[in-house]
């Protein structure tokens, strides 16, 4: 079965940056799942996963357009501690999630508070060149309710 729109994609990957600094691997862990086709992956990965099957290994670079975007100057923001999730405590160039309408985000922490923290809403890796080894692990049809909810769920995608 090969990556096509509504199946769910499990795969490993280990993503460097143009220094080869090891940025995230998911290798000596779970794979990661995704709805191919209902942008849950960053652009350039999703198209190079189109049309590859179980097995397939390969590597791709992507510009910063084509991963997470250019960094922008200027792009702090002032938040209530209580809204940023993923520790107790706070320090400046921690990276912590808020929900957002668009759905949960990745943002590093400049400044802390008593009750608000400043933080930067460029993704930790915008302007970066990315560098990902890829194993496609596991393909499968999603389910209506997948196609419904428009993510994955279970091993490495979403849970209810």
């Amino acid at each position: 079965m090969s990556v096509t729109k509504d199946k769910v994609v499990q795969f490993h990957y280990h993503l460097t940056d143009a220094d080869n600094s090891v940025e995230e691997t998911t290798r000596g862990g779970s794979p990661m799942a995704y709805l191919h086709g209902h942008n849950n992956m960053i652009s350039g990965l999703e198209k190079v996963m189109e049309g590859k099957a179980v097995g397939d290994t390969f590597s791709v670079t992507l510009t910063p357009q084509e991963a997470y975007g250019e960094f922008l100057p200027d792009c702090e923001q002032r938040i209530p501690v209580k809204h940023l999730q993923g520790a107790k405590k706070w320090r400046p160039g921690m990276v912590g999630t808020v929900h957002t309408e668009e759905g949960l985000r990745q943002v590093k922490v400049v400044k802390v508070g008593k009750f608000m923290v400043t933080v930067d809403n460029n993704h930790p890796l915008a302007g970066k060149t990315l560098t990902f080894d890829i194993e496609i692990v596991d393909v499968r049809d999603a389910s209506a309710e997948e196609i419904a909810h428009g993510h994955a769920h279970g091993d490495g995608g979403h849970h209810h």
